[in-house]
């Protein structure tokens, strides 16, 4: 079966920021953030300090991975150049997002170079107050910033992706995605993490109203990293797998990617877990697990055919 992994992450070093400071890799895969919690972020023997193109490439062929979609955030730090370097050197394989902070005081400067010099037509933000923009800024309404780019998005026909963190947080407002959908129909949006719900109380029927909400012929969703929100859940995820089975009854197989959120999620489970408990959960015929592999991401992602 053919595989499009729509959310994975290279960077040449680690160069993370957010509400807990910069981020400094101290070896064997690890890094410390300012505030002096110590993190796992690369498999030690995928990498010290960076996970390459070269190596996730590899990792991806390893694993009967045909193609990926390369994703920024501040988790791992922003590397907009190396991720266009990257999907030129590796165009079998990769395409690539660009990312900037909406508020600096040059994003429309960045926005212009990443569009038209970088040639990048797909951009990506993490608003969460876990790893986003609310860590470090105040909370905002997601509408009222974006707007503007989702303007830009449309009228140079590029995807739009979002990450809005879980229920709970103050990032997480599938109301300002669907304002957005609404005034830019045209504008085919991705929301990460089948918005990330967790095993907290109230978030499972915080999903289901969210996904009503953004029910819609161009807002997709994307499943990486399901695994990881569910822990200390183990293969195969059942809660996870509940959750999926939510997003297919309620906005249907054809809005959903698959997708891993490597590398951090590999200090945790294998790339083939990450593949077969989709494939396992029994929750899809045929036809519908390659459109969530594979076929659905043409319809949001430019990957040339």
């Amino acid at each position: 079966m053919k595989i499009i992994d729509s959310h994975v992450h290279i960077f040449e070093t680690l160069r993370g920021f957010n509400g807990k400071g910069e981020l400094t890799p101290i070896g064997k895969g690890q890094a410390r953030w300012a505030n002096g919690e110590v993190v796992k972020m690369i498999p030690p023997e995928m990498g010290e300090f960076a996970f390459t193109a070269e190596t996730c490439y590899n990792v991806l062929k390893e694993n009967g991975v045909e193609r990926a979609v390369l994703l920024q955030g501040s988790f791992y730090g922003f590397q907009n150049d190396y991720v266009a370097q990257t999907a030129l050197e590796y165009s079998d394989m990769f395409i690539g997002a660009g990312t900037f902070d909406p508020m600096g005081y040059y994003a429309d400067a960045i926005y212009n170079r990443l569009t038209n010099d970088l040639k990048m037509k797909i951009l990506k933000f993490e608003t969460s107050t876990g790893c986003g923009f609310m860590s470090y800024h105040r909370v905002f309404d997601i509408a009222e910033v974006f707007m503007p780019i989702a303007k830009k998005c449309t009228e140079n026909n590029q995807t739009l992706v979002l990450d809005i963190g879980s229920p709970g947080m103050s990032s997480f407002q599938p109301e300002s995605i669907a304002k957005i959908a609404k005034t830019f129909p045209e504008l085919r949006i991705v929301v990460c993490h089948l918005l990330a719900p967790t095993l907290k109380e109230g978030d499972e029927e915080a999903l289901k109203k969210s996904l009503n909400l953004l029910t819609s012929n161009h807002i997709y969703f994307d499943l990486a990293a399901i695994p990881f929100n569910v822990q200390p859940e183990e293969y195969p995820y059942p809660t996870g797998i509940k959750y999926i089975q939510f997003a297919k009854d309620i906005v249907g197989y054809d809005k959903l990617l698959w997708g891993t959120d490597i590398p951090s999620v590999l200090n945790s489970y294998s790339y083939q877990q990450l593949i077969n408990y989709i494939i396992d959960s029994n929750l899809f015929t045929e036809k519908e697990l390659s459109a969530i592999l594979y076929d659905n991401a043409f319809k949001v992602y430019p990957f040339e055919v």
